[in-house]
């Protein structure tokens, strides 16, 4: 695989004819992890420290800050991980999941939700065969044994760093809409949620069927895949969709794995999830980086690393994600790994989706924003195109589907789609073994791709 380009430098910078409460704050919130014998030592002007000023005010700072103490709730217990996360343990009835209005007066679902008919079949692909190489990951903060107490959800910190790698407070923690007004409005009725909008570039399979589907599962081979640029990101994720794809109604429910040095500050796979209910317009965000998402599970992260990650000709790794829709509460659930449940995105948070997903899409997608003029460099998947095949080409494995019924089938009636097949492609195949499958991904830039 290419070495990766750093995606972000930080320097230190003199900080002098300044109020002590300014200097503290951006100290504190700004530049913590500088040395500050090296601040007092530097001999960088005036004009250098209004321009740092000038990028983060002290005005941003508090403002930050707020809404930082809104989303990091009090922990009762945190863990340093290896990789540099803080994972606090919160009350899960303290979690942020219940600052949303909609969820005021929601009681966490206690009644396991009912399971899907077939999960035999996911508890025997944990042990899939090692002829083949394929393993589970776990997530890097369990290092050592930790975990967090019963009673507890583990939530990753968030940083006043990592809010100002996003573009604004407003924009940290969302994706941007797929696509602009005039593209959704050129688009096809049935076509699936994606096109080359707004930067955003695909490999996916996509359901063709009846129009009612209860939930997706998928087996997803892990990599870390290059990032060129801070603002760019490659994801592998599966899609459950309902609403107009043309309109402000799209609802969505996602999971998977993402690589997104601007998210996270790194270039380490780590799990994720998201959700909208107006096409990503103003509702919902990455992970618990807002309200909405309720964690039951202790010991899985959401916006932690996972290793170890696949290597070409080497071993492979992969996790299992199942999302579904409880038939008895209505409540749409996460599974990961073998049959483990994290949570569920509560009923009341959609409209659409209230009901049942009329679309699944599995598959990867990156952001090409052109920083050179050029289509970006950014890998999806391994970086190999599909027909590189088992061990170079990521894969999509064990492909299924929840019907009316919420019993697990194979996902046969299913199309792909890849805008720019020079630049990332997918080719999908079914045997006994892994089902519906497919492998995806590419390089991004190359003579072909430009």
């Amino acid at each position: 695989m290419a070495m990766k380009k750093p995606y972000y430098s930080s320097s230190s910078s003199i900080l002098f004819h300044l109020p002590p409460l300014i200097l503290k704050l951006i100290l504190i919130l700004c530049f913590a992890q500088e040395s500050v014998s090296s601040l007092n030592n530097n001999n960088n002007t005036n004009l250098e420290f209004r321009q740092a000023a000038a990028v983060v005010s002290s005005l941003r700072l508090a403002r930050i800050q707020k809404h930082l103490d809104n989303i990091n709730k009090p922990p009762l217990f945190t863990i340093q991980s290896p990789d540099g996360d803080v994972i606090d343990c919160v009350h899960k009835t303290k979690q942020p999941a219940f600052d949303h209005p909609l969820l005021k007066f929601h009681k966490i679902q206690r009644v396991p939700p009912e399971m899907p008919k077939g999960m035999m079949r996911m508890a025997a692909e944990t042990e899939y065969s090692s002829s083949n190489s394929s393993r589970g990951v776990r997530q890097t903060w369990h290092e050592k044994g930790r975990r967090c107490p019963k009673g507890t959800v583990p939530v990753r910190r968030s940083t006043v760093h990592d809010v100002l790698r996003s573009k604004s407070l407003y924009d940290f923690g969302k994706k941007s809409s797929r696509y602009s007004p005039a593209e959704a409005a050129a688009r096809r009725p049935d076509a699936p949620d994606v096109v080359s909008g707004n930067g955003h570039e695909h490999a996916i399979a996509y359901t063709t069927g009846s129009g009612e589907v209860y939930g997706a599962k998928a087996t997803i081979n892990v990599w870390d895949p290059s990032i060129e640029v801070v603002n760019e990101f490659s994801l592998s994720q599966i899609w459950v969709l309902s609403g107009s794809f043309d309109g402000s109604d799209l609802n969505s429910i996602e999971a998977g794995w993402q690589v997104s040095p601007e998210l996270y500050g790194d270039s380490r796979p780590r799990l994720f999830t998201y959700w909208t209910s107006d096409a990503y317009q103003a509702t919902g965000c990455y992970n618990l980086l807002c309200s909405g998402f309720i964690q039951t599970n202790s010991r899985i992260a959401i916006g932690a690393a996972i290793s170890p990650v696949s290597s070409t000709g080497g071993s492979q790794y992969d996790v299992t994600i199942l999302i579904w829709k409880d038939p008895k509460l209505g409540n749409w659930w996460m599974g990961f790994g073998d049959s483990t449940l994290v949570g569920y995105w509560p009923t009341e948070l959609f409209t659409h989706l209230a009901d049942r997903a009329t679309m699944v899409e599995w598959g990867g997608e990156i952001v090409n924003s052109r920083a050179n003029g050029e289509h970006t460099s950014t890998q999806m998947g391994s970086g190999h195109f599909a027909e590189d095949g088992f061990s170079k080409a990521s894969y999509f494995r064990n492909l299924e589907i929840v019907d009316s019924d919420n019993s697990l089938s194979s996902a046969r009636d299913i199309s792909t789609l890849a805008e720019n097949t020079n630049c990332y492609n997918i080719k999908n195949s079914y045997n006994n073994e892994w089902g519906t499958h497919f492998y995806y991904g590419g390089p991004g830039k190359s003579p072909q791709c430009t």
